[in-house]
């Protein structure tokens, strides 16, 4: 085994949270290093929706420009379709606030993630991919100082840095080693594919809620849809060795879009990620911190994760700035910053988050609420909401509660 220290920081995992975390420290002029098990471009399970506050984050990293280039689809809401029939459209034009544009963004994450990381890369960030990380390193405190890697050979070898940051996902070895991981009660899962010929797209994201799951359809430009079946965790085994066989048998149950998807013109595996609704204790620890999916996702359905983890990254990038150019140990203490701006920033969109994913356990409830918010002209504010553009506190406030169910 060989000791190699590596940088001030070191990042694991190489999705939209740790690049862009990556990116920000080596612009400011930090030794940063970053790895991944995988080989960049590769596929990834996701919605693959990015709202306009995403667009927002893109662009103050300097990539927008690239990723308009490639090709994706503009998104100028969300529409959802309740379980008995209701129906809301919310455009992010008509919800207040103030979007970076009116509209969001639907793109492959093997395009998002490889421009991401290619802009850290000539950021001066070191990037080392096929590297997979298998245990945490501490010191003679117990701190976190570095992880125990295996690459593409086989041959192990410890990475040490200043500061270890776990951006490395809902399994995310640094949360689970480092003891934050916690698991949540509402366990789902996802199948996602990417469909040709899907009939009758829309520039809005479309949202189809059933009585034991829901489906996801995101133009992705190109004649191209992302399509999300998602289903709680207990249907996950009836899928075991036939992803794709499980993909199209309950495509074909769900009566909203069973004659607009043709399973047969997959142009990419069904691909599985979950279970949902994951957290942690606590985002940081002597050492470590969390960013990303590996410190909270509840549930696709709102569109958060890839905004989550760009702004969850740009709050890090400005604590540890601060504290990497004071020296000395980096500790639970001195990164307790970072857990106050994570609440400030997201403690209202975790609430809605929670609303409605807990609602959707309750169908005709569910169903009144959707209702409602597109009879009374509410259906905007909330999609907004998820846009990241307005304030979550305009839906959480027992107001606009009542009106929505009442």
């Amino acid at each position: 085994m060989t000791i190699d220290p590596v940088a001030d920081v070191l990042v694991i995992g190489c999705g939209p949270a740790g690049s862009a975390l990556a990116l920000r420290l080596a612009r400011a002029g930090h030794r940063v290093a970053v790895l991944d098990r995988a080989r960049f471009p590769r596929e990834k399970p996701c919605s693959e929706y990015m709202s306009p506050e995403t667009v927002r984050q893109l662009h103050a990293l300097g990539v927008l420009p690239t990723l308009d280039d490639a090709g994706g689809a503009a998104l100028v809401g969300t529409q959802v379709c309740g379980p008995l029939g209701s129906r809301l459209v919310g455009r992010f034009a008509r919800a207040g606030g103030t979007p970076f544009r009116g509209t969001g963004l639907g793109l492959p994450r093997r395009v998002l993630d490889a421009v991401l990381l290619t802009a850290a890369r000539n950021a001066g960030a070191v990037v080392m991919e096929e590297m997979t990380a298998q245990q945490l390193l501490r010191d003679d405190n117990g701190a976190v100082a570095g992880v125990q890697a295996r690459d593409s050979d086989g041959v192990s070898r410890e990475l040490r840095a200043r500061v270890v940051v776990g951006a490395d996902g809902l399994g995310s070895i640094v949360a689970r080693r480092a003891g934050l991981h916690a698991q949540g009660r509402v366990r789902r899962i996802a199948f996602v594919a990417h469909v040709a010929g899907v009939e009758r797209l829309s520039t809005t994201t479309e949202l189809h809620v059933a009585r034991d799951g829901y489906v996801g359809i995101n133009d992705l430009g190109g004649g191209i849809a992302n399509v999300a079946l998602v289903v709680p965790a207990a249907a996950a085994p009836l899928a075991r060795g036939d992803a794709h066989g499980f993909f199209r048998q309950r495509m074909a149950a769900m009566p909203a879009v069973r004659d607009r998807i043709d399973t047969d013109r997959l142009v990419r595996d069904v691909m599985v990620t979950g279970p949902f609704d994951a957290m942690c204790r606590r985002s940081t620890t002597d050492g470590a911190l969390l960013v990303g999916d590996a410190a909270d996702f509840f549930d696709p359905f709102t569109g958060e994760g890839i905004c989550t983890a760009l702004r969850g990254a740009e709050l890090a990038a400005e604590v540890l700035d601060d504290v990497l150019r004071q020296g000395g140990p980096i500790t639970d203490r001195r990164l307790r910053g970072y857990r106050a701006a994570r609440r400030h920033a997201f403690l209202g969109k975790w609430i809605v988050e929670r609303l409605i994913g807990y609602g959707m356990l309750a169908p005709a409830l569910f169903d009144r609420a959707v209702a409602r918010l597109e009879r009374r002209g509410m259906a905007d504010t909330l999609i907004g909401v998820t846009g990241n553009f307005v304030s979550p506190w305009k839906v959480v406030n027992p107001v606009y509660l009542a009106r929505m169910v009442l």
